[in-house]
């Protein structure tokens, strides 16, 4: 009975490591069998057809790696049913557009034809996410600089406290592209205008996480410091700070998201590059392939840029591992 038992684990454990094969197959069957409706505009070239023959290639070399790989074996295993489940819900997806056009075919375009703007597009593309990127970059570094100052005076001094925090409490909420109409008509340029936005965005999650870690570290901690002789700025920097950076992460996490909103909210609005201008402009020609190739850009863009947050957070919050994941 064990041996019996021992073998149909070990037979579902090979199916699931397969299933990512066979949902490639699926979409493959569904893409070739079915033909596209009349009504979409024909595609120049079979770019869906060839990204799923290298996905294919890839499920089937990753199937094979899992027969000598333990560790791999058990994460094949254990996504192996929803990778599944992806090639499926493509496949319907296939259907319901490309397939049958059961959805309007100006806004819901064809596999082929979304992916051959990153083909025919790839130096705007690239133009359009380096601009974001810096985009990004800069109005993040000023909103953690300037919410990671103001949070440390708000959190450490009271004094500073009173005064202040009744007016952080009034602008801090109102969203901050809100702020849009306004600053770009004090800013001499779009791109000054954007950076201001993105890092007010990311400025008030910040400040708010960084003062609320620090007033609730405990005093005790403070109190050893002042008798072992710390000054102010041993108990901020040594004591305060390392005590509340599970808070800052989490405002820096809540403000990129944040950030994110807004960097493509105000590259709506006069920039010349980004994906959320490529966004706009794609609209407004009713390029809808577009559209949908600069959401995927999104999407990839975000995804890689928080997962460098948390691997950072990670490092330095190692002994917090697992405690939120991503």
């Amino acid at each position: 009975m064990k041996q019996n038992s021992s073998f149909v684990v070990s037979l579902k454990n090979i199916l699931f490591r397969a299933f990512p094969v066979l949902g490639v197959l699926f979409a493959l069957l569904v893409q070739n069998v079915i033909a596209d409706s009349p009504l979409h505009p024909a595609a120049t070239h079979g770019y869906y057809n060839s990204l799923l023959l290298i996905l294919l290639v890839v499920a089937f070399l990753a199937f094979v790696l899992s027969f000598f790989l333990k560790n791999f074996a058990k994460t094949l295993t254990h996504k192996g049913p929803f990778l599944f489940g992806a090639g499926v819900l493509v496949s319907v997806l296939n259907l319901i557009t490309a397939k049958f056009a059961l959805l309007p075919v100006i806004f819901f375009p064809s596999f082929d034809n979304i992916l051959s703007i990153f083909i025919e597009q790839t130096d705007l593309l690239v133009k359009c996410v380096w601009y974001s990127f810096r985009l990004l970059l800069l109005g993040v570094f000023w909103g953690v600089t300037v919410g990671f100052i103001t949070g440390v005076f708000l959190g450490f001094s009271k004094k500073v406290y009173y005064w202040i925090n009744p007016y952080i409490k009034l602008i801090g909420p109102i969203p901050a592209t809100a702020w849009i109409p306004l600053v770009l008509t004090t800013f001499p340029t779009t791109f000054g205008a954007s950076v201001f936005i993105i890092a007010l965005a990311v400025w008030f999650p910040v400040q708010l996480m960084t003062s609320s870690g620090i007033q609730n570290t405990s005093k005790v901690y403070f109190e050893v410091g002042k008798t072992l002789g710390a000054g102010t700025f041993f108990q901020i920097f040594r004591i305060a700070v390392p005590a509340a950076l599970p808070n800052i992460f989490q405002g820096m996490f809540n403000g990129i998201c944040a950030a994110f909103i807004a960097l493509m909210t105000a590259e709506m609005f006069g920039a010349k590059y980004g994906i959320g201008w490529y966004i706009s402009y794609q609209k407004a020609m009713m390029l809808y392939s577009g559209v949908y190739a600069g959401l995927i850009l999104i999407a990839v863009f975000c995804t890689v840029i928080i997962t460098a947050l948390f691997k950072v957070r990670s490092k330095v919050l190692n002994w917090q591992n697992g405690l939120i994941k991503w």
